[in-house]
């Protein structure tokens, strides 16, 4: 009996870890904050035009609340960055950063079933910051920016691109 009662208790210490690892809970009171500044054209480049905006979209939440604005840049020839400005967002595990093909994703089905490109892991639930968009891709199709969690297949916010910069 003495026996069954510390195995019970043990039990318990393992599933309680388990799911503090899985859920993270603490991540929803920690906020990172990011502050980083639009790449600047090479000095060569920079003299003929400065980074040009492309489109951009307007952030609104789904699985959590999420805002600010999406615009993908052209920084030098063939060079394209996504910059995240006023951006806010939970916090949570493995977030990500994807460019959706679909004019906007809207839930997790349409994220998982139209694809996407990852751009990298969110560097900060708060703040501006910028990423890489490969070269070659197609902005025709790729058309909605999407903050991902990859454990638990959660869409948390989206920015359809549908609207060209100004």
């Amino acid at each position: 009996m003495q026996n069954q009662k510390k195995l019970i208790g043990a039990g318990l210490v393992v599933a309680a870890g388990l799911a503090w690892y899985a859920f993270r809970p603490e991540l929803l009171f920690v906020n990172q904050e990011v502050s980083e500044a639009l790449p600047a054209a090479s000095v060569a480049q920079a003299q003929s035009s400065s980074p040009r905006p492309i489109v951009e979209g307007k952030f609104r939440g789904l699985a959590h609340e999420t805002r600010g604005t999406a615009t993908i840049f052209q920084v030098a020839e063939g060079k394209r960055v996504l910059r995240m400005t006023n951006f806010e967002t939970s916090n949570g595990p493995d977030l990500r950063v994807f460019l959706v093909a679909a004019p906007d994703a809207s839930d997790n089905d349409t994220v998982k079933n139209a694809g996407y490109i990852e751009l990298g892991k969110l560097k900060g639930n708060i703040g501006d910051q910028n990423y890489d968009v490969p070269a070659g891709t197609d902005l025709n199709k790729y058309r909605a920016v999407t903050i991902w969690c990859n454990r638990f297949s959660v869409n948390f916010g989206t920015a359809p691109l549908g609207i060209p910069a100004s």
